[in-house]
């Protein structure tokens, strides 16, 4: 770790590197090593790697929840200092911390990743937790799975850890105990308002904002354009056109002035069959090569 700040400490004072810096480090860093690094990183990250102590024993037993909750609550506090004085013109620390836990070596399920996701956000204000499918590689140790889970997993813990920051959605609603994974097919924000069709179909012109954002294909900000317009005039079908509404995903579940949703519409089978992903037939012995996609941006 020494070295690694070295490096970070050149950048930013032999070379007067002024771009973004995210050092990582470990839970058993000592304070003057973090507050070393924090001088010269914008982000430090500490990966808890599994949300599950059981499953960090059997494939990583160095590694220890409780050490590195504690380690980020450290790094958290600098933090909170560095900010509050910086009228003070004291010496900067990095303004944010992040980790990492990796999506299919354990028998973990999606709920373990967001409940532990939720966790760090709430106690330790991360700025992200990153989720990275794992990826074996030949002659691995015996004790990691031979195969990779879906891309499309990790994709939707993503989209679930948005719905958690930016929707206000709780962990428990996205999982439940009947559901302790996330739909593969269709996203967690449509997936939940299926679960919940006694809500639907909402009143845009009278739903308050904390409701409209949980209409599928209605993102934040369009929701608050709508709070603005409806102030001076109803909201038609032809506002949601202007404000390119996902009106795919939103027509079931949304009233407006000009739009009651038939009983076919709101079907719950029928809106499920037309939003998850058609059969595909794979040609044989041809590999399949799926991007990977780390975060989601935009409004589901």
């Amino acid at each position: 770790m020494e070295q690694v700040i070295q490096v970070a400490k050149t950048l930013r004072e032999v070379h007067h590197f002024r771009g973004y810096i995210h050092l990582k480090t470990i839970p058993e860093a000592s304070d003057d090593l973090i507050a070393e690094a924090g001088k010269y990183a914008d982000r430090i990250s500490i990966n808890i790697e599994l949300p599950q102590q059981k499953s960090l024993d059997h494939l990583a037993p160095e590694k220890n929840v409780t050490r590195t909750r504690e380690a980020m609550q450290n790094i958290g506090i600098k933090i909170a200092e560095s900010k509050a004085e910086k009228s003070r013109k004291k010496p900067k620390f990095a303004n944010s911390q992040s980790t990492q836990m990796i999506v299919g070596v354990d028998p973990s399920d999606d709920s373990h990743f967001l409940r532990r996701a939720g966790d760090l956000y709430s106690n330790f204000k991360l700025r992200r937790v990153y989720y990275s499918a794992f990826s074996p590689i030949p002659d691995s140790s015996a004790r990691l799975p031979l195969q990779a889970p879906p891309l499309v997993r990790e994709h939707r813990l993503y989209q679930a850890d948005w719905l958690m920051r930016f929707y206000g959605y709780d962990v428990h609603e996205i999982t439940t105990k009947d559901n302790p994974n996330l739909d593969l097919d269709i996203d967690p924000k449509l997936s939940w308002a299926l679960r919940n069709r006694g809500t639907f179909p909402l009143d845009i012109n009278r739903a308050p904002l904390e409701l409209l954002v949980r209409i599928p294909g209605l993102g934040v900000r369009n929701a608050q354009r709508i709070i603005s317009i409806r102030r001076h005039s109803a909201i038609r079908l032809t506002d949601l056109i202007k404000m390119r509404v996902n009106l795919k995903k939103s027509l079931p579940f949304i009233i407006t002035s000009d739009h009651q949703p038939a009983n076919l519409e709101i079907d719950s089978k029928k809106i499920r069959a037309l939003h998850a992903p058609p059969p595909e037939q794979l040609e044989l012995n041809l590999p399949i090569l799926v991007p990977k996609t780390e975060v989601l941006a935009g409004e589901f």
